[in-house]
């Protein structure tokens, strides 16, 4: 029985070489596929073989399993040709560039019976799994109202790349993602939002803050601010801990409300009255215990346990696709100024919290 999984990574930036560490401890990093000098020497560094494309990768080797982590515009095709070679496959977020190419590959994974994961690494944090938890067991009730900051500040400098100061290059698309989809494995699926969107602080043509208030499948309501322009300290990568990169606060940046508690996050701070629910009695707070562990880490080791067919996808292609449904009518609904319905999920393979109520997980899918 192979205890190793061989995992080949395409795409050498930044996220990518993330991976190929995490691949060469959590099993065994087979090779990298990048038509860069960067990626022939980061091949070079681990002593597996470079290959310029995908494509070429593929035909000359078979990989357990394959990690995306090139550029959004080739998520999709570079899905496809996993599935086609029958090779499980983790996308980094987002599945693909738009909704509908995303839609294209869950259908080929479909089809083919090919696990396909995306790379929405935060599910794999202890503290969300502890917060899954306390929410299903019934510990803040029914789930009414949810509210989520993403404040930050970027600097000049990072927008000395022009994407990133065009349409499709602002906090929207490149990090409220993470958020939404949090909130989703949280709270459940999304039934419709509405959205403003503002450039006022810089002036550039992509947005830098967002308002969106979210109508959840269960009939909870909630509220995100997104801004890129904010000098605060309330957003997850500030306040989890979990990337070295951004000096960790003691903050908090989600609450999650009901009708028998609220829970803040990520520091898993759980309110409750020892009583009666009544705002003129007093209200305790504990802080629940959860387990450690790097993300990324747990992710790839997960993903190898997928690749040796011995486990199922925690993220499987249809969360990526849901999510990706609500980032895109939250550009829809800032664009227009309606609310705008997200369409249903085509099947579920992560089953809903227990403790949220769900008619909208009624029906359970898997890949």
């Amino acid at each position: 029985m192979k205890t190793k999984a061989r995992i080949a990574i395409v795409g050498a930036g930044k996220i990518g070489r993330v991976h190929m560490a995490h691949a060469a401890r959590e099993g065994e990093l087979a090779g990298v596929a990048d038509p860069s000098a960067d990626g022939r020497q980061a091949a070079e560094a681990f002593g597996v073989p470079w290959f310029d494309s995908c494509d070429e990768m593929l035909a000359r080797l078979r990989p357990d399993g394959v990690v995306l982590a090139t550029p959004n515009r080739l998520h999709a095709p570079q899905a496809l040709a996993c599935i086609a070679a029958r090779v499980p496959v983790l996308v980094e977020k987002p599945l693909a560039d738009t909704a509908e190419a995303a839609r294209e590959v869950v259908v080929a994974a479909r089809a083919a019976g090919v696990a396909l994961l995306v790379g929405h690494h935060r599910r794999h944090n202890p503290l969300i799994a502890a917060a899954r938890a306390e929410i299903a067991s019934g510990a803040i009730g029914r789930l009414v109202a949810v509210n989520a900051l993403c404040w930050f500040r970027k600097p000049d400098s990072y927008f000395e790349v022009p994407w990133r100061t065009q349409p499709g290059g602002g906090p929207i698309l490149t990090n409220l993602i993470h958020d939404i989809d949090l909130l989703r494995h949280l709270c459940g699926d999304v039934a419709s939002v509405q959205a403003r969107s503002s450039s006022l602080a810089r002036g550039h043509a992509v947005e830098d803050t967002a308002a969106v208030l979210l109508r959840f499948a269960n009939g909870a309501l909630g509220t995100m601010t997104v801004s890129d322009a904010v000098a605060a300290p309330w957003s997850w990568e500030l306040t989890a801990g979990e990337n070295p990169d951004y000096p960790e606060t003691s903050a908090s940046c989600y609450t999650i409300g009901g009708t028998s508690g609220s829970l803040s996050l990520p520091d898993l701070g759980l309110w409750h009255y020892e009583g009666a629910a009544d705002w003129a009695q007093p209200i305790s707070r504990k802080v629940l215990t959860r387990q450690g562990g790097d993300p990324f880490a747990l992710q790839m080791r997960h993903f190898c346990e997928v690749a040796l067919d011995r486990a199922v996808p925690l993220v499987p292609g249809e969360e990526g696709l849901a999510t990706l449904d609500v980032l895109a009518a939250i550009r829809r609904a800032a664009e227009t100024g309606g609310e705008v319905k997200v369409p249903p999920p085509l099947g579920l393979a992560v089953p809903p919290a227990a403790g949220v109520s769900l008619s909208s997980h009624s029906k359970a899918g898997a890949p």
